[in-house]
């Protein structure tokens, strides 16, 4: 095999990974506060062959110096895009939008490994019966949505209506003329690359905290406090994802172009490498 099948190939692999992350884009199209991502490429490790030894010869030239072969490109980064998304009016008591970048809920994830907390954009919220009385904000997945104390938010008694403040305030009014108050658990991300897709629209933080050299408090700030002014929450509606689809399909274009000028390189390169080969 030589060179130019090595770094096509290279480079094809590399490519595959970027159409999955633009095909999970496309796919995600109307998943409620979901974020795009971005794939961005470097290259791999390269020879430098200096040609030139009289730099000054090169006077007029407006590249780097020499000759550098390479061996492909690779995958540098896989970015999520933190654009708002448009917001869509739904009507229901229990539907919040946040309209601010980088804002996030809470939710506990539980599953076979134990219970973590996650983060969503996806405010589409809803109330599983815990006893005859009692009721839990959870997700559309069943998962409890937290509050600032990272409680789940729990409900004793019959709720006549909802209503959620934009600093992030739940307040359910009760069939007796009480009512009930509870702060919702946000958290504004200020390193989102640091956080890793959990499925089912969820963030969580990655398991190699110590190996990425970064810290809890330096990738997220809990709006607690005073802070919780900083809050912006629209009710009865929901953020829609900021995945533009013209843009994902020219992007998948794009790509198929280049995936289809390395499978050609390949071709080429057997095919002088048969001509070689039939020399007599």
């Amino acid at each position: 095999m030589n060179r130019t099948m090595i770094t096509a190939t290279n480079t094809l692999s590399q490519l595959q990974k970027q159409m999955d992350i633009v095909s999970h884009n496309m796919a995600n199209i109307d998943t409620t506060g979901y974020k795009r991502r971005e794939a961005s490429f470097a290259d791999l490790m390269f020879q430098q062959f200096n040609n030139q030894q009289n730099a000054a010869a090169e006077g007029n030239r407006l590249t780097p110096n020499g000759i550098r072969q390479g061996v492909g490109a690779k995958l540098a980064q896989s970015k999520i895009v933190m654009t708002q998304g448009s917001i869509k009016n739904t009507d229901r008591a229990l539907d919040m939008a946040f309209t601010k970048e980088g804002q996030y809920f809470r939710v506990l994830e539980q599953g076979e490994n134990g219970s973590a907390v996650r983060y969503t954009r996806d405010g589409a919220f809803y109330l599983t019966p815990l006893s005859d009385s009692e009721t839990m904000l959870v997700t559309g997945d069943g998962y409890p949505v937290l509050d600032e104390n990272n409680n789940p938010i729990t409900i004793n008694g019959q709720v006549k209506e909802y209503q959620v403040t934009e600093n992030g305030r739940l307040i359910a009014i009760m069939e007796n003329g009480g009512s009930r108050e509870f702060n919702l658990g946000v958290v504004q991300v200020n390193k989102p690359q640091f956080l890793e897709q959990k499925g089912g629209n969820l963030l969580g933080l990655p398991e190699n905290m110590a190996e990425l050299n970064g810290t809890e408090e330096e990738i997220l700030t809990e709006l607690n406090g005073a802070m919780r002014n900083q809050i912006a929450i629209q009710q009865r509606a929901l953020e829609q994802s900021n995945v533009d689809m013209s843009k994902e399909m020219t992007e998948l274009i794009n790509l198929q172009r280049s995936y289809q000028f390395q499978s050609r390189s390949v071709s080429i390169a057997d095919q002088m490498m048969g001509l070689v080969n039939g020399i007599r």
